[in-house]
């Protein structure tokens, strides 16, 4: 039956974004770890194998110590890393001082501002956003593992040749277990170039991670100079780069002589914020997620008044490319809302509203398939067209079918034709000015329900 084939297609799309602005909730309200025997411990993954660990770190455990411990303190915020990113993409003219200003003032960590003065690494980290998650929440439950597997990697590739002071950065053994690299000139700092399957004399590739120009040996390579001369150090902002090193013996970060262990938020890759305000007239609550794991980022909000109440949602995942988002509210008279999900180039819009004359829903999709289904008083009814414009209709179990040819009963007694049964139902939704049952999707949802693509104000 088509009117039970439609119903389902909004359930699921509706249940999907349901779901998806409840995680948002859940991860907003979830601002410090956990206590150790809570049950949430019990949920974070398995920890990382000390080999995973090391084809994890490999790309960043050549860099200079302080700029590791910048790297490893911003992959605890890959949603800031993101829009830093992003920032740095749009203010390309600005450098130096008048950079560290602007950067200065934006809501990010301090690890995350500090990385853009280097914008390669900062770029590196934003496109290989599946890595970074894995090593930020990797870093933050496990850092003296972390650590340790970058002395490792370090000790291979100097075994291997492959790691020695020259102009650019100055190595030295601190000890058996520690090497320690940091730039030859204090005032310029070297990205270095290498390709991790080779420089340490052992395969290794990394998961999640990528980048267009890998050099060919396993030589370090060098690009321009960073100059972090007095302004990094202090100036405008307390982030630069002499703030930040690596404490190899007590296996962390160390950020203006404390230890530094990123996003406390984090609880097992998931995190977020929220904000409530209550009132005379009712509550309002916003809320923000990111879920490292699957690359998704959500966030919603919702009001509850005596009038009724209004709640929306969006999530969006850059890695696939979809898209969902809701805009439900319901008053004294019925429920109403609109949704809407894409991926990969098609969408599909659905609305629906209940009020004591019945309920009716609809979704339409951007290849040109689109349905309706309500229920009154009258009895219940359904209609669709698929993408190659082949029609069904169903009312009070009478089934139509249109492939071209004509209307044609499939199933049921009675006789009327298409007009008269389309007719039958108790939804206006099926009105329509034309006769043919569709209206717009502005049209076919009531009050704030009726903002046409299912986010309103909320969408990207």
């Amino acid at each position: 039956m088509l009117r039970l084939f439609t119903k389902q297609i909004l359930s699921t799309a509706l249940s999907f974004l349901l779901v998806a602005t409840t995680a948002t909730a859940q991860a907003a309200g979830q601002q410090q770890p956990p206590p150790a025997s809570s049950a949430a411990d019990s949920a974070q993954p398995a920890p990382l194998s000390a080999e995973d660990l090391k084809k994890l770190v490999a790309p960043i455990a050549l860099y200079p110590d302080a700029l590791v411990a910048q790297v490893l303190g911003a992959a605890t915020f890959p949603d800031e890393v993101v829009a830093a990113n992003s920032w740095l993409e749009q203010n390309k003219s600005l450098t130096g001082t008048a950079l560290m200003q602007a950067a200065d003032q934006q809501p990010w960590d301090p690890s995350v501002k500090a990385l853009t003065q280097f914008p390669s690494v900062l770029d590196n980290l934003a496109k290989n956003l599946s890595w970074t998650s894995t090593l930020g929440e990797a870093y933050h439950t496990q850092p003296a593992d972390v650590m340790s597997a970058v002395q490792v990697l370090r000790a291979e590739a100097q075994a291997a040749g492959n790691l020695k002071s020259g102009s650019q950065i100055t190595v030295v053994q601190q000890s058996p277990q520690v090497i320690v690299i940091q730039p030859t000139n204090p005032q310029v700092v070297y990205v270095p170039q290498y390709n991790p399957t080779v420089v340490y004399g052992t395969t290794y590739v990394t998961p999640g991670y990528s980048t267009g120009a890998l050099v060919a040996t396993g030589l370090l390579a060098f690009g321009a100079g960073i100059a972090v001369g007095a302004a990094m150090g202090g100036g405008c902002c307390g982030w630069g780069y002499s703030y930040w090193n690596c404490n190899w013996h007590g296996g962390a970060v160390v950020y203006r002589n404390n230890v530094f262990y990123g996003n406390n938020a984090w609880r097992g890759g998931y995190y977020g914020s929220s904000a409530t305000a209550y009132g005379r007239y009712g509550a309002a609550r916003v809320g923000s997620g990111y879920n490292p794991s699957t690359g998704t980022y959500a966030r919603g909000a919702s009001t509850v008044t005596p009038y009724g109440t209004q709640r929306a949602g969006q999530a969006y995942n850059p890695r696939t490319g979809a898209y969902a988002a809701t805009h439900q509210t319901s008053n004294a008279y019925g429920n109403y809302g609109s949704s809407v999900v894409s991926k990969n180039g098609q969408t599909a819009y659905t609305q629906h509203q209940t009020t004591a004359r019945g309920s009716v829903g609809t979704v339409e999709t951007s290849n040109g398939a689109r349905g309706v289904a309500g229920t009154g008083v009258n009895g219940t009814a359904a209609a669709g067209q698929t993408a190659n414009g082949n029609r069904y209709a169903a009312a009070n179990g009478n089934v139509y079918k249109n492939t071209g040819s004509g209307w044609h009963q499939t199933q049921g007694t009675e006789s009327r034709g298409w007009g008269q049964q389309q007719r039958s139902g108790g939804s206006s939704a099926f009105g329509g000015a034309s006769g043919g049952g569709w209206q717009s999707r502005a049209d076919s949802a009531r009050g704030s329900a009726s903002v046409g693509r299912g986010g309103g104000g909320f969408r990207r």
